[in-house]
């Protein structure tokens, strides 16, 4: 089994402000005049971390990380003004621009394949291949499958406690009851909502329970900003028409793709992946029979970095091993 990549640092870091008041944290690392990958986190309201370099191989990749509007290191923190689907896929492309590249591989999972696939669709003649973990439609019944009825019904523990922080009578439309809180002027209901959120997708997202995972989610700082940001952008159903991704395949397919997804993804289900496959001509599945959501997961980790491996052959085939 493959594991991650030896830990490095970036070479640089920047900071790029786009639409005020926002201003990216971006980072790169590995070969200068390797393969231009970037890593496209997901959430919405998730980041970057010390793991997330470590999905390429350095000596081969050129690896370009930014954090999303409103996380990480970005800033401001977890603010939903001017924070919209279409503006973090013109975000992609500044850093694009800023980082001088003509043409690079994304690497997306679950909320970052949602945005690879738009930018994709938005800018094809920028992207060499896609690398796509627990990819999500974002259609209404994805949105549904998780945060109203769906993962519910495997988790009726977890989900009860979720419930449980807003009363029986606004259960009906949860995002909505969520949206309330996590938007509203007491601090302590704010911060409150916000870990039931984070505890609700942290339990949901690996196939066995994993503490690391947890205490990841329930960390304040990603927690108010994964909360916040989750609930705004799927109160708005991802500011996407309903079906737009699968819509506009034909757009994006003939850009060589990996799909990498588990078979018991509690976060996005499998049939996100099968149904974007199908109508994605260059795009190879595979389904990894142990596992559930998370990139961290050791089956998903390895799965990825054999796909990160597999693209960069197919774009420099000089890499392939001799035969005979």
């Amino acid at each position: 089994m493959f594991t991650l990549y030896p830990a490095i640092k970036p070479r640089e870091r920047y900071t790029l402000k786009v639409d005020s008041p926002h201003e990216l944290y971006v980072e790169e690392s590995g070969s200068p005049d390797g393969i231009p990958v970037l890593y496209v986190h997901g959430g919405p309201g998730m980041a970057c971390d010390k793991h997330s370099r470590r999905f390429f191989d350095p000596e081969i990749y050129r690896i370009i990380l930014f954090d999303q509007r409103g996380t990480g290191r970005s800033t401001p923190h977890a603010e939903l003004d001017g924070n919209d689907t279409l503006a973090m896929v013109e975000d992609i492309e500044r850093v694009r621009e800023f980082m001088g590249v003509e043409k690079w591989v994304l690497f997306g999972g679950a909320w970052g394949a949602t945005l690879s696939l738009l930018y994709a669709q938005r800018y094809a003649e920028r992207v060499l291949g896609m690398v796509l973990r627990g990819a999500l439609l974002c259609r209404d019944k994805d949105i549904r499958w998780i945060f109203q009825e769906g993962a519910s019904r495997i988790f009726p523990d977890y989900w009860q406690d979720f419930c449980d922080h807003v009363p029986a009578e606004e259960r009906d439309d949860l995002l909505k009851a969520y949206y309330r809180r996590l938007t509203g002027p007491d601090d302590l209901a704010r911060m409150s909502a916000a870990k039931a959120w984070a505890q609700w997708e942290g339990r949901c997202a690996s196939l066995r329970p994993n503490q690391n995972l947890l205490d990841t989610y329930a960390d304040p700082h990603r927690a108010k900003s994964m909360a916040r940001m989750q609930c705004h952008y799927f109160i708005n159903r991802g500011f996407i028409e309903e079906n737009q991704i699968l819509d506009n395949m034909d757009v994006i397919s003939e850009i060589p793709s990996i799909l990498v997804h588990g078979r018991y993804d509690m976060i996005s289900p499998l049939d996100n992946a099968f149904e974007l496959q199908s109508r994605w001509t260059r795009a190879d599945l595979h389904i990894v029979r142990d596992a559930g959501h998370s990139s961290m997961e050791p089956s998903i980790s390895d799965a990825l970095i054999r796909a990160t491996d597999e693209m960069a052959r197919r774009l420099r085939p000089e890499l392939r091993p001799s035969e005979g």
